[in-house]
């Protein structure tokens, strides 16, 4: 088990030992203005080369956990997993292309480019790796395809083809009450990422992001649009009443063969 920092930003609390058996509760307050954050994780400190995991066989990630409210009506966003903190951190503050692998919460109008029949909002189990090859190697043709994404029948063909090649991968979690107790896997390898609830698998994909990376579970007030069409927007949300996310059995295994 990693040791974890506790980050807390305008009002934000965590309350409990991530490193027990007991219940963790990442809480946000209601708010007016600006970012406010509950977050457990394990690089703060660390240069992202120095992130504690690596999927060289295969990393599991189990949990049990419920949220303050449904999907649809949490505002901001929330989840648990792995990732590369591509936007910077308190104590890494310059930024770097996404990578990820995780469960996430994004409240409306928050809107992922995950999904590739839909808004990627809401609770879905995804996958992303924008800092391979195939993936650099779009990056000339990112404004043609923008403009041309606005085509239907282009972006219906396409952009599933692109969704591949940035690692993406996309499973919609809309059959279960997230305000109620369940738990969650993740394995993680080099060839694949499997989740799965409450035993049963809901997404195995051969989309899998490669190491290092850290783990991650927090909840905050912020929502990011970034859509197949070019509309990119972000910002922090105000909160009408408070909202938690209530983890326990916190289990990071690093298994080797």
């Amino acid at each position: 088990m990693a040791d974890f920092r506790k980050l807390e930003i305008q009002g934000g609390t965590v309350s409990g030992d991530p490193e027990s058996d007991s219940v963790v509760k990442l809480m946000i307050p209601a708010v007016q203005t600006g970012y406010t954050n509950a977050q457990i994780d394990d690089y703060g400190g660390r240069k992202r080369s120095d992130y504690l995991w690596h999927a060289n066989n295969r990393v599991t990630l189990s949990l049990n956990a419920r949220f303050s409210h449904p999907a649809d009506k949490l505002v901001g966003t929330a989840g648990f997993g792995f990732w590369n903190a591509p936007f910077g951190d308190p104590t890494t503050p310059w930024p770097a292309l996404p990578k990820a692998t995780w469960f996430f919460l994004a409240g409306r109008p928050g809107d992922l480019p995950l999904n590739p029949s839909g808004p990627g909002q809401d609770f879905f189990a995804s996958t992303l790796d924008a800092t391979t090859g195939r993936a650099l190697a779009l990056a000339p043709l990112a404004p043609p395809v923008v403009l041309l994404n606005r085509i239907p029948k282009f972006k219906q063909t396409v952009w599933p083809r692109i969704q591949h090649r940035l690692g993406m991968s996309y499973q919609q979690i809309d059959e279960i009450d997230i305000t109620q107790w369940h738990h969650y896997q993740l394995d993680w390898s080099p060839v694949e990422s499997t989740f799965a609830i409450d035993g049963k698998t809901i997404l195995q994909t051969d989309q899998s992001p490669r190491s290092p990376l850290g783990f991650v579970c927090w909840i905050d007030n912020q929502f990011m649009q970034v859509t197949p069409t070019g509309r990119m927007r972000a910002g922090a949300l105000p909160l009408a009443e408070a909202q938690w996310l209530e983890i326990e059995k916190l289990n990071l295994k690093n298994q080797q063969s």
